[in-house]
């Protein structure tokens, strides 16, 4: 097989992962305390990814500036992120936090601006502010579809938008180290102080909540989210990068909300309504102009240089 087409699967097959993390979160919130199961998740990749960085690439030589880069993106990408998410997940719907964690690309770029002074084009203005319109409607869906979001639905609905920060924040923080650590060092570095972050908070839970560790479905999605969605997902879409332009990826990202749309339909018999279409169209537009505008500045210096 061609070496580009199976890297663009490879993307995609990581989008598709990511995409069902989203509704297999759905499910666990309900029975399991979320930070028992975050910290069995980053656990679970932990035990995997640390044992295949010393095989690999043996330990990495961090100094202070790049070990406090590392905690922050932990932080933002590893903690906040999995507890905005979760916590979004018990007051909306997969569908719903799938298609908000698409407005990823706009967010990257509203965020670039303030935090790293990226230039902001009119092309990223406006596909920020496409990306917004798409998250109102989903807000107000009733104005569409005779449905009324309450406070819980608009929390939850906060809440993913939170997550979709956390991750960008995420992003922007590993630019100033992804020349000098590799993608599976900083994998297995977040990965691991998510541990230490959600280990307190999982400790509480355990003693409020007497959960009793029982249920088989619970321990299949922990594995699931250790192994395909934090370690194998991560693998597939770093191979993926090194063959295909960050512009052709960043594209390939929008199969995410519509591999969880697609799932939510089928698992969790979510509907799909008008308004849910009329926001993933916004936001897929917002995801264009924002990767067009990557590619014309990438086709400049090409061509500068």
């Amino acid at each position: 097989m061609d070496e580009k087409v199976l890297a663009y699967l490879k993307i995609i097959a990581a989008m598709v992962i990511v995409g069902s993390s989203v509704v297999a979160g759905k499910i666990l919130v309900q029975t399991m305390p979320i930070f028992i199961a975050s910290e069995l998740r980053f656990l679970v990749a932990s035990l995997i990814l640390v044992p295949l960085l010393i095989i690999k690439e043996g330990i990495p030589s961090l100094n202070k500036k790049d070990i406090i880069i590392l905690f922050f993106q932990s932080l933002t990408g590893v903690f906040l992120f999995s507890v905005f998410m979760l916590y979004g997940l018990k007051f909306t719907t997969a569908m719903e936090a799938g298609i908000i964690t698409s407005t990823l690309p706009a967010m990257v770029a509203l965020l670039a601006f303030f935090i790293i002074k990226e230039k902001l084009t009119s092309n990223k203005i406006v596909g920020v502010l496409t990306a917004i319109l798409g998250i109102v409607i989903l807000n107000i869906s009733g104005v569409f579809n005779e449905v009324i979001v309450g406070p819980l639905e608009f929390l939850g609905n906060m809440l993913i938008l939170g997550a979709v920060m956390g991750e960008a924040l995420f992003i922007i923080l590993g630019k100033s180290i992804s020349k000098k650590i590799s993608p599976l060092a900083i994998s297995t570095s977040v990965s691991v102080i998510g541990v230490f972050l959600f280990f307190p908070m999982a400790i509480y839970d355990f003693t409020n909540s007497h959960y009793s560790f029982g249920s088989f479905n619970d321990w299949l999605l922990i594995f699931s989210f250790g192994i395909f969605v934090t370690v194998l997902a991560f693998l597939l879409m770093y191979q993926g990068i090194a063959v295909l332009p960050a512009t052709t990826v960043g594209i390939l990202t929008s199969v995410l909300p519509l591999s969880t749309v697609i799932l939510s339909s089928f698992f969790l018999k979510e509907s799909f309504h008008s308004y849910h279409l009329i926001g993933t169209c916004l936001i897929f537009i917002a995801i264009y102009l924002t990767s067009r505008v990557e590619k014309s500045q990438a086709n400049k210096s090409v061509n500068i240089s």
